[in-house]
């Protein structure tokens, strides 16, 4: 009787063997980390402190200089009450527009998670992103609550469209977590600068900003390492599919976050030319949209993802940056 002998493991299959390690490895850390430094949108925040009251005609919800809009002769022509309205106003939109996004996010989350077998490390993982993300919206929704401000967040075609992002966490994970990246990477690029800035920013909102970059980073890294396991795996179809789509979804949920609901344009007056001054022919305002990209962009040409149909794509929608590839 002839005994087989298991043949050697190939290269490929001993790289991806050790991928795979190490992804379980991380998925744990992060699920660990999501234990030990976690927050409360109540326990963690004091909402009743003086010092986190809203007024909104506080001088630290004006405009940062550097901002787009504030550098125009039209917002600097404004009273002080209703330069800080703006400000605080665009506050408040990007919140809510955070919240219905992370709203999003958690129901693709489940759907993913519904896919999972037994024992599985990223089941527990997205267990814990989706409590956080919990906790994120209830924390944004109490901020835009006590401002007092009518707020309308993302626009009725996005809100239909996100019934198909949902539906992605179960059929195309990997459409479902570029979408995610789409949502956090410029948000968390905005936030991040803003702590950096050194400007006397109201106590109430750095607090929930540092929060937010705190738990995001652990949400951005499993994205990302998701992404760099699966994206290779998929099909050529599946591939095709992704480098189509990825410039668009980063392009217009970067825009959401970004730029100016027409709600608040429509409020507060602002002419059609300052818009355009601000957010269309300001070169600052295209570098700005594509270093917030910067990050997910690196990592679609990493996977391959960007082939030279897309690239154009890409650059329509003025988020390539051959400067920073």
């Amino acid at each position: 009787m002839s005994i087989d002998t298991p043949a050697a493991p190939t290269t490929t299959s001993i790289e991806e063997e050790q991928a795979s390690d190490s992804f379980t490895e991380l998925v744990k850390r992060l699920s660990h980390q999501s234990v030990v430094k976690h927050f409360d949108a109540y326990a963690d925040i004091a909402w009743d402190d003086p010092d986190f009251h809203i007024d909104v005609t506080d001088p630290r919800w004006e405009l940062a200089l550097d901002e787009p809009l504030a550098s125009t002769d039209w917002y600097k022509a404004q009273p002080q009450e209703t330069r800080a309205r703006i400000g605080l106003h665009l506050i408040a939109t990007k919140m809510k527009a955070g919240l219905q996004f992370e709203n999003i996010l958690k129901r693709g989350l489940l759907e993913y998670a519904f896919t999972l077998p037994d024992n599985s490390v990223e089941y527990r993982y997205a267990y814990h992103e989706v409590i956080e993300e919990a906790q994120h919206g209830l924390m944004f929704q109490e901020f835009v609550n006590r401002t007092g401000l009518e707020v309308q967040g993302l626009s009725w075609d996005l809100k239909l469209g996100s019934r198909r992002v949902v539906k992605m966490g179960r059929r195309f994970p990997a459409m479902f977590f570029i979408f995610v990246l789409g949502g956090e990477d410029p948000i968390d690029y905005v936030q991040r600068e803003t702590l950096r800035s050194g400007r006397d920013l109201h106590p109430l909102l750095e607090r929930i900003m540092r929060i937010h970059v705190t738990e995001e980073a652990r949400h951005l890294s499993f994205a990302r390492h998701y992404l760099k396991r699966s994206v290779p795996k998929l099909s050529w179809l599946q591939r095709q599919a992704l480098s189509i789509q990825a410039p668009i979804t980063l392009g217009v949920m970067a825009s959401v976050m970004l730029r100016p609901s027409k709600q608040v344009v429509r409020t507060y007056g602002i002419p059609a030319e300052v818009i355009k001054e601000a957010y269309g022919d300001n070169p600052k305002t295209r570098q700005a949209l594509k270093d917030s990209l910067h990050k997910v962009r690196k990592l679609c040409i990493d996977l391959g993802i960007v082939s030279p149909a897309s690239k154009l794509l890409w650059k329509r929608l003025g988020i390539w940056d051959a400067a920073r590839v």
